[in-house]
C-alpha cells in the first residue's frame, strides 16, 4: 500500500524529511529514455522503419514490468529492428530527441551544488554519446549497437545494461568519486530502474509506471523535472518559470 502525500499538485513524497539541501548530495544518476528525454529511442527508430507497433508492445510490457528479463525482451526488439540503416537513428536524434521539460533547469542546478551527473541507459551510446558533450554530463554507460555495412545487425556489442547493471555502474561511480549511496539521487520511470532507486538515498519517478511510482520517495506526475528542486533546495535561489 502506498504512502505517496501529495506536496503539490501531481508532486508526490513519501519516506523523507522535507526540505533536503540538493549539497548534500554527490550523484544524480538519470535514465534516458522517457526521463531525461520525451521519448523510447527504439520506439522511434522503429517507428522510421515501419515497425513500430511490434517494438512498442515489447517495449512497454518490459517498463510496465511484465517481461522480468529485460535482456530478453531488448534482444527481441533489436532483432526486429536488423538491417535497420544508421540513417534511421541520426533521424531520430535529429528530428524526435527532445529534452523533458526542466531537464536543462535540473542539470543546471545539480551542477552548480557540485553533484556528479551520471546518464544511465538501457537504450544506446549512439544516443548517450552525443548527450554527453552537449548537456555537460559527466558519465554515461548505455548498450553498444553492433552496426555491419551502415545497418544495425539486431545485436548489441558486450552484455546488455539491465538493471542490475545500472545499479552496479550507479555503486562502481559511487566508488570513484567518493559517495556514500545515501548521497545519490536516482531518476527513473520503468522496473529497469528499481534497482538502482533501491542503492539510492533519493529515488524519484518521473512520469513513472505504477510499480516505480509506488516505491519511489519522489513522485513527479506532472510538470518538469525541475520540481524535484522544491524538495531538494538548492543552494542558490530557484525560482520556477
Amino acid at each position: 500500500m502506498s504512502h505517496l502525500k501529495e506536496l503539490a499538485h501531481g508532486l508526490f513524497v513519501q519516506g523523507l524529511k522535507p526540505h533536503l539541501k540538493l549539497n548534500q548530495f554527490k550523484l544524480i544518476a538519470f535514465d534516458m529514455d522517457s526521463t531525461l528525454i520525451d521519448i523510447e529511442c527504439i520506439d522511434e527508430i522503429a517507428d522510421v522503419v515501419g515497425k513500430g507497433p511490434q517494438v512498442q508492445a515489447i517495449t512497454e510490457a518490459a517498463m510496465r514490468g511484465e517481461i522480468s528479463n529485460f535482456e530478453d525482451s531488448l534482444r527481441r526488439r533489436l532483432a526486429i529492428l536488423a538491417g535497420t540503416p544508421v540513417s534511421a537513428l541520426q533521424r531520430v536524434y535529429e528530428h524526435r530527441l527532445r529534452l523533458n521539460p526542466g531537464a536543462l533547469q535540473l542539470l543546471a542546478y545539480a551542477r552548480w551544488d557540485g553533484l556528479k551527473i551520471l546518464l544511465i541507459s538501457g537504450g544506446f551510446t549512439y544516443f548517450t554519446d552525443r548527450l554527453k558533450p552537449r548537456l555537460g554530463l559527466d558519465f554515461t554507460r548505455s548498450n553498444q549497437l553492433e552496426i555491419e555495412n551502415d545497418r544495425l545487425t539486431g545485436r548489441v556489442i558486450g552484455p546488455v545494461i539491465d538493471q542490475h547493471a545500472k545499479r552496479d555502474t550507479v555503486a562502481e561511480v559511487c566508488l570513484q568519486i567518493g559517495c556514500a549511496h545515501e548521497q545519490v539521487i536516482a531518476v527513473g520511470d520503468g522496473a529497469n530502474d528499481l534497482e538502482m532507486m533501491k542503492l539510492a538515498g533519493l529515488s524519484v519517478a518521473y512520469r513513472a509506471k505504477p510499480k516505480v511510482r509506488e516505491f519511489a520517495n519522489v513522485s513527479i506526475d506532472s510538470g518538469g523535472l525541475d520540481r524535484l528542486l522544491s524538495v531538494t533546495e538548492p543552494s542558490v535561489v530557484y525560482r520556477q518559470a
